[in-house]
Order: C-alpha cells, then sequence, then structure tokens
C-alpha cells in the first residue's frame, strides 16, 4: 500500500514538474512576443515619424534625429540607401509608388531633359533663395524636383525643421508641415560619390529605408559633417545668408537642443524654375 502511495506521489510531483515547464516555457514565448511586438511599434513608429537625415536632438521628427543619437554625435549613415550604378547624367528615373502624397501630384517624367540647366528660386516669407540644379550630377532628382515645383506642390508650404547644433541645415519640402509627408513616390539617391556638405549645399532628405527619396530636403547653411549618404543636387547662389538669419534666431528646441522647428516660421510662398 504504502509502495503504491509513493508512485502516486511521484508521479503528482512530475506532472507539477511538467507543468512547471510548460508554464515557463510559455511566459517565455510570451515575452518574446511582447519584445517583438514592442520592435514592430518603434519600426512603424520610425516609419511615420518622418525622413531621417542624420544624428541631432531626441526626438523622432524629420530628417532624422536619426532616432537616437545625440545633438553632437556623429552623424549615422544608411547602408541601405547607398548610391546606385547610374551613369550620370541619366537619361531615365525610376519612380515608384510610396505611400499617401501629401499633396496630389503627377509622378515625373522617366525620360529627363538631362541637357538642360536649370535654375530655381525659392521665395519665401524671409527672402529669396536661388539655387542652381545640378542637372548633370543628379538628373533623376533634378527632374522630379522640377516636376513638383512646376505642378505648385511647394507652394504655401512651411520649413518643418531647423538645426544649428552639430549640423547646420533648414529643411523644407513637406506641404503637411510635420515632417512625415511625401508626394507619394520615391526614387534613388544620386550623386553620392565624394559628396560633401558645405554651406550652401541642397541635398535631399530620405528615410532609413532604400530608395526613399521624396520631396523633403535641406539648404545647409554652415559647413556640416554628414556621411555621403544625402543626394547633393544644388547650390545656393544667392539667399544664403537669408537661412543664416533665420538660423541665428533659433530654433523651437522641440527634438532636442538646437533641433527643432524655426522659432521664426519659414514659408515657401512659390518655387520657380527658370532653363537656362
Amino acid at each position: 500500500m504504502a509502495g503504491k502511495k509513493d508512485r502516486q506521489r511521484k508521479l503528482a510531483r512530475e506532472r507539477m514538474a511538467r507543468q512547471e515547464v510548460r508554464r515557463a516555457q510559455q511566459a517565455h514565448k510570451a515575452r518574446i512576443r511582447a519584445i517583438a511586438g514592442g520592435v514592430v511599434v518603434v519600426v512603424a513608429a520610425l516609419a511615420v515619424g518622418g525622413y531621417f537625415l542624420f544624428g541631432s536632438g531626441g526626438g523622432s521628427s524629420s530628417a532624422s534625429s536619426d532616432a537616437t543619437a545625440s545633438a553632437k554625435a556623429s552623424p549615422k549613415a544608411s547602408a541601405t540607401n547607398s548610391a546606385a550604378t547610374v551613369s550620370e547624367p541619366a537619361h531615365s528615373c525610376t519612380y515608384t509608388k510610396s505611400g499617401t502624397a501629401a499633396r496630389t501630384v503627377n509622378r515625373p517624367a522617366t525620360k529627363p531633359d538631362y541637357q538642360a540647366s536649370y535654375q530655381a528660386t525659392i521665395a519665401t516669407n524671409r527672402g529669396n533663395i536661388v539655387i542652381n540644379l545640378a542637372n548633370s550630377k543628379a538628373t533623376c532628382t533634378v527632374n522630379s524636383f522640377v516636376s513638383l515645383a512646376k505642378q505648385s506642390y511647394f507652394s504655401n508650404t512651411k520649413c518643418h525643421r531647423l538645426t544649428t547644433s552639430g549640423i547646420y541645415v533648414l529643411q523644407c519640402g513637406d506641404p503637411t508641415g510635420t515632417g512625415t509627408g511625401g508626394p507619394g513616390y520615391a526614387f534613388a539617391n544620386e550623386n553620392l560619390t565624394g559628396a560633401k556638405y558645405t554651406a550652401g549645399t541642397v541635398a535631399m532628405a530620405h528615410t532609413t529605408a532604400p530608395n526613399s527619396n521624396g520631396s523633403q530636403f535641406f539648404l545647409v547653411y554652415q559647413n556640416s559633417t554628414l556621411p555621403a549618404d544625402y543626394t547633393p543636387f544644388g547650390t545656393i547662389t544667392q539667399g544664403l545668408p537669408v537661412i543664416q538669419a533665420i538660423a541665428k534666431v533659433g530654433s523651437n528646441n522641440a527634438n532636442g537642443t538646437g533641433d527643432g522647428a524655426p522659432k521664426e516660421s519659414v514659408v515657401i510662398k512659390s518655387v520657380s524654375i527658370k532653363q537656362t
């Protein structure tokens, strides 16, 4: 009798041990699912957070705060956005559907006028900025910018981000003014070999996804150390002091010290294109 009871107790202990193992396994799986879910939320937040650029500030807004880096951290390049092997000037361009357009526009022509020379004038409430567009070096980028300008995509839009610490740019090109808006299409980087971001450079912002240039661009008002990861497509020939004066007033620091919307509101009234 005693032997039978001992066996029953032993079996009961083994059942309890198996149940404990199962519960531990289930708890572990639940933690893994929770972690995975958190990663998905973070990725989703970054996806809607806007167009990343470089480490500066602690926010998740456009042109990047590069999501986590501090204002003085070294810029973070996106390996997925390396230069495509394209012979410039490009004779053909690819623009793929991407997201919802902040303003309804037609996609640019896939056959650019690669022999043209363009000059853009950005008329703002703070003064005009004149840019020579690098059509022979960033043909598809210029083709897109010219197309958007001619469709009044940039008209009456705010420049939504100013950085005044470490990296010195004014970022514009989002009709929503939030840093998350784009034209509903995307395209690849160009002109990255040996790219420098000295004062007067105009370049594209993009997300961390590959081939994710859209409509957002930034104007460099003071020499900036950035990785060669953002398509330079123009040079400011007039109006650099306009941006420098805006920068002197500073940002609202919404994304961290020296990073946020300009304190002095900057509104693009229009962008006109002159073919020279």
